[in-house]
Order: structure tokens, then sequence, then C-alpha cells
């Protein structure tokens, strides 16, 4: 992963680029978390990449030294009762707008993951796979998906019965299972469970 990306709109004559990411667009339960992310220019983070693509160990590793060296960040999340309320695609939108609304600096151009880049106030970029192409959009998607983590682990000691630390919200068999056996608990995204009906 290389800042040619970031370095295509430094050219440009912008002078703070950020990337924005969310985790959990695709799970039955609980929030949607967005990051923001600065990351000085040309910074070398060993191991950075998509956080998909990571150990959950190599995330919690990375996680630390991107806080150390990132200019500013932010950890953003849309409610399941927002996810419920405006659909998924516009509350993951909305969480990474808030995000980067948090940073200071403002940054003034931001990359996207993904190929939507909806109201922002500054330029926005959508950048399909972007998580693997842009340094700023990498450190943002691991931000994102560690504390999405963290929330799924402080989940399943309220709601052990869904076993929330083992799949984190996502739609397996065992919680779907769960689900039809002990119904749908207050973090349940609504809208996500038309398998109740069938």
């Amino acid at each position: 992963m290389n800042w040619d990306l970031e370095n295509q709109y430094y050219a440009e004559g912008y002078s703070v680029v950020c990337g924005t990411d969310e985790a959990g667009r695709g799970p039955l339960a609980g929030p949607v978390v967005a990051a923001a992310v600065i990351l000085p220019r040309d910074t070398e983070i060993e191991g950075l990449n998509d956080s998909k693509k990571l150990t959950e160990k190599k995330r919690e590793a990375l996680y630390d030294i991107i806080i150390e060296k990132a200019i500013s960040y932010a950890i953003c999340e849309s409610s399941v009762e927002e996810i419920d309320e405006l659909n998924i695609l516009n509350a993951s939108q909305l969480a990474m707008r808030r995000c980067v609304e948090k940073l200071d600096p403002k940054a003034d151009v931001v990359l996207v993951d993904g190929n939507i880049a909806r109201d922002f106030e500054i330029k926005a970029v959508p950048v399909i796979k972007g998580d693997a192409l842009s340094p700023s959009i990498a450190a943002a998607s691991i931000l994102a998906k560690v504390t999405r983590d963290r929330m799924c682990a402080a989940l399943h000691d309220e709601y052990p019965e869904y076993n929330f630390a083992k799949h984190k919200g996502y739609p397996t068999k065992e919680h779907r299972e769960a689900v039809i056996k002990y119904g749908p608990s207050p973090v349940h995204r609504k809208t996500f469970l038309k398998f109740l009906n069938k």
C-alpha cells in the first residue's frame, strides 16, 4: 500500500486529506461504527491493510499505533434505531460524516471507502476497495472494526444467549437460531430480521 492516492490530492492543492470507513453493515445487531483518520503524509505503518485481511491480534496492535501516529482521528456510530429508520447505507454514511466533522484540524478532502460518498460538507471521493489502496482509509477501517468488535464483546456480557463475542452480530446459523429461540434483543436491527417472518 502506498501514498499515491493521498498524494494525488495533495498535488492538486488540498492541504489535509482524511480517510473514512465503517464496520458493521452486515450484522443483524449492534450499531454501525465509522472512523475517520488524518495521518501524517507518507507515514509508514508496517502491516497496515484492509481490516478484514488482518487477524484480530494484528488489528488490536495496529489500533494503538494508528491512534499514536494520527494527526487526528474520530470514531462515531449510528445506532440500531438510526439503522432501522434510515436504512443501513444512509446510517453508514451518517456515521462517517459525523467522524469527518469531528476531526481537528479539519480535512478539506475525504476519501470514502466504497462507491458512495453522500452529503459530506467537504469534497468527498468514493474509493472502491479503498481500504486496500489508501493508508488513511485502511487506518480508519481498523479503528472502526476494533471498536465495533469491542462493543460486541460488551453486548455479549449483556446478552450472553446470542453469543455476540463469537460472531460479532453477523448472521451466522448459530446467531439466527438464537434469535428464533429467544426472540430479538433491544440491540437487534428489526429491519434485518426478515427471516423471523418466514
